[in-house]
C-alpha cells in the first residue's frame, strides 16, 4: 500500500495519516523510501527492457527534467534523461530514462547509445528543443533521422531577441507558417515572414533563416501527423504528470530515488498508452515510413540563443 501511495505522489503527511488508520504511529520519509525499494525490480527491467521487437520507431520526441537531489551533504540539481517514441503498433511508449549529474552532449550521447544498443531502430524524425549536446547525440547515434526543433521552444527564442512592441505581429506570423495546408505553402509563408521581418528586423529575419531546415523538418511527412511531430508539446504533458508525483517528495535522498518514482510513473504511462487508443494509424505510419526525407540536417548552430531548453 505504502508503495502504490509513493508512486501515486501522495505526500508523507498524508501517507502518515493514512497509517495510523492501521495502528502505526507514524510513517518517516526514509520508512517510505524503505518500503517503496519493492518498485526497484520492475523498474529496472522496464529501463532495461529490450526495444527491437516493439520497432520501428518512427517518431521519437526527447526531454530533460531538474529534479534535486541530497548528496554528500548537500543539495543539488540532476537531470533526468527521457526518450519516448511512437512504436510499431502506433502506440506511444516510454523508450528509457537516465539520470545524470546535468544536461550535457556526454550524457544524452550516452542515452542514446543505450537505446540504440537496446534496439531502437528504424528513426525517422527526433524532435526536441536546440540543446546542442542534444542535437550531437542524434546525429551521432540515429545517422538516418531528421532532427525536429520544436515549434514551442523556438518561439519562446525567437521571442528573447525581438523587440516586445513587435512580439504580438511576429508570433503571428510565424503561427501562420504552421497553418498552411501543404509543405509547398508552408514554404512560401516562411518567406512572406523572412520579408516582413527583413527590413524592420534584420537580426530576427536571421534568427528565422538559419532555423528554418530545422523547424520545418515535419514538412517532409504526410500532413495527417504534423501536429503531433512538430512539438514537445505531447512530452510537456508527461513532464507535468511527473512533476506531480514528484512534487510531493520535494528532494530527493539519493539518485536512485529518483530513478525508482520517475522510473514507475514512466512505467505506468507507458501502460496506460498501450491499452488506449492508437496515437497514429497504422496506415499514416506506413506512409510515414515510405516519405522520402529530403532535410537531413544536423547541424549545431553555436548561437547561445539558440541553445535555450526548457
Amino acid at each position: 500500500m505504502v508503495a502504490d501511495c509513493y508512486l501515486a505522489g501522495v505526500s508523507t503527511r498524508r501517507m502518515d495519516k493514512l497509517v495510523k488508520t492501521l495502528g502505526i504511529n507514524s510513517l518517516s520519509k526514509s520508512q517510505v523510501s524503505r518500503m517503496a525499494t519493492d518498485l526497484d525490480e520492475q523498474v529496472e527491467a522496464f529501463r532495461h527492457r529490450p526495444l527491437d521487437e516493439a520497432g520501428p520507431f518512427t517518431f521519437v520526441t526527447a526531454d530533460a527534467l531538474t529534479m534535486k537531489v541530497r548528496e554528500n551533504g548537500r543539495v543539488i540539481n540532476a537531470v533526468v534523461l527521457l526518450a519516448t517514441a511512437v512504436n510499431g503498433d502506433g502506440h506511444r511508449e516510454v523508450l528509457g530514462m537516465r539520470v545524470a549529474t546535468s544536461e550535457t552532449g556526454p550524457a544524452w550521447n550516452e542515452f542514446f547509445a543505450d537505446l540504440v544498443a537496446r534496439g531502437l531502430a528504424g528513426v525517422r524524425l527526433v524532435t526536441s528543443d536546440a540543446h546542442a549536446g542534444l542535437v550531437e547525440a542524434v546525429a551521432a547515434n540515429l545517422p538516418g533521422a531528421t532532427w525536429q526543433r520544436c515549434r514551442t521552444h523556438y518561439a519562446a527564442n525567437l521571442m528573447s531577441i525581438c523587440p516586445k512592441s513587435m512580439w504580438p505581429a511576429v508570433k503571428a506570423m510565424l503561427h501562420s507558417v504552421y497553418d498552411q495546408p501543404d509543405a509547398k505553402a508552408v514554404q512560401a509563408q516562411f518567406d512572406r515572414l523572412l520579408d516582413y521581418v527583413g527590413g524592420k528586423l534584420p537580426e530576427v529575419a536571421e534568427h528565422l533563416d538559419a532555423a528554418r531546415a530545422d523547424i520545418l523538418a515535419f514538412t517532409d511527412f504526410p500532413k495527417d501527423v504534423w501536429s503531433q511531430i512538430w512539438s514537445n508539446n505531447p512530452t510537456e504533458r508527461l513532464n507535468r504528470e511527473i512533476r506531480r508525483r514528484t512534487d510531493a517528495v520535494g528532494i530527493f535522498p539519493n539518485r536512485s530515488a529518483v530513478v525508482r518514482l520517475v522510473g514507475a510513473v514512466l512505467a505506468e504511462q507507458t501502460d496506460e498508452w498501450a491499452e488506449g487508443r492508437r496515437y497514429l494509424g497504422l496506415e499514416v505510419l506506413a506512409r510515414c515510413r515510405l516519405s522520402p526525407v529530403t532535410n537531413t540536417s544536423t547541424e549545431v548552430n553555436t548561437d547561445p540563443m539558440l541553445e535555450l531548453s526548457a
